[in-house]
């Protein structure tokens, strides 16, 4: 009789599961499909070594490429700045593989120097760019400084994780899987409604002191990180940024082109002290703008500023060269 009762009680725990998780499921996929209507692809795409690249551009002229941070995407640069910009400049911005509506290709390992030879590939027919990153687009683009020297013409940093940090992996909570199977189970299951349930607290951490834009979530792109994809690839480069950053960061004074960094004092989420303020010494001439008072995204907070740092490392980048083919198309 005993063994009949916990026969039944097991069964009905594990149906009791099965619903749990089928409910999980049907959520995440109900958020990614509300995420995707309200911020649907609105650029181009291009095949490269299996990896499918979103991307949009607009201007003339001088070459200048974005790249995002961890867990964002295109958004973060098209709607803040590209409008604001002015004439003369060529403004391509990129959803990093598997961030945004780029799909990573099978068996990728988001590491630096496999994201840095992608952007390689797709900037093949610019006439080596500027290249502006933000935050983990930021480590990206030193990679591609590094290891890629030829490719570009110079970088322009915002806020950019520039070293190792110690006890990065318990900041990051959820997003630190290494598990790949783990990875995605979780992105179906737990990981979006989760997400979702503290997105806005979530939002005010990342761009504290200042407040969030009440725009964020659409015309910022907020929504599509509320995707389990998108959770996937993030969690993918957290994870393995620390397989690379540390031999990267040993090479930083090999940097001859132009470089800036632009840096919020009040950065909760980088440190201007960790990954700004040792970087002087490190490249040389290096432009270092810093803004008191500034959080983690100057983007959003201080465009117009944000512009004028980039124009000027611009100014030093494409000093004497020819740009008469810089307006060429994409592949």
């Amino acid at each position: 009789m005993l063994v009949s009762i916990l026969l039944w009680l097991v069964a009905g725990l594990s149906v009791l599961a099965l619903v749990i998780v089928a409910c999980l499921v049907a959520a995440t996929l109900w958020i990614a499909a509300k995420a995707g209507r309200l911020v649907p692809a609105s650029g181009n795409f291009v095949e490269i070594d299996g990896s499918r690249i979103h991307y949009v551009e607009t201007g003339e002229g001088r070459p200048i490429l974005f790249v995002h941070g961890l867990g964002a995407q295109l958004h973060q640069f098209r709607h803040t700045l590209f409008e604001r910009f002015g004439p003369g400049c060529r403004l391509i911005a990129l959803d990093r593989p598997g961030s945004g509506y780029s799909v990573r290709a099978k068996g990728a390992t988001g590491r630096l120097p496999e994201q840095a030879e992608i952007i390689r590939r797709f900037i093949e027919t610019l006439e080596r760019p500027l290249v502006v990153g933000h935050s983990l687009g930021g480590a990206v683009a030193l990679t591609l400084a590094v290891e890629h020297p030829g490719a570009i013409s110079g970088i322009a940093l915002l806020a950019p994780l520039t070293h190792l940090e110690a006890g990065a992996r318990e900041k990051a909570g959820l997003l630190y899987i290494r598990s790949r199977l783990w990875r995605w189970i979780m992105a179906y299951t737990v990981a979006i409604p989760t997400s979702l349930r503290y997105a806005r607290q979530t939002l005010e951490f990342i761009f504290a002191p200042q407040a969030v834009p009440a725009d964020y979530m659409i015309d910022g792109g907020g929504w599509l990180g509320l995707r389990p994809s998108h959770f996937h690839a993030t969690s993918t480069d957290f994870v393995a940024v620390e397989q690379d950053l540390g031999r990267i960061e040993e090479r930083y004074e090999e940097i001859a082109m132009p470089a800036g960094i632009f840096f919020g004092t009040a950065d909760r989420v980088i440190a201007m002290r960790i990954h700004g303020e040792p970087m002087k010494d490190r490249i040389e001439g290096l432009d270092f703008e810093t803004v008191e008072g500034l959080g983690h995204m100057p983007q959003f907070d201080e465009p117009d500023r944000v512009i004028t740092f980039i124009k000027r490392i611009a100014e030093r980048t494409f000093a004497g060269q020819d740009l008469t083919t810089a307006s060429q198309q994409f592949h």
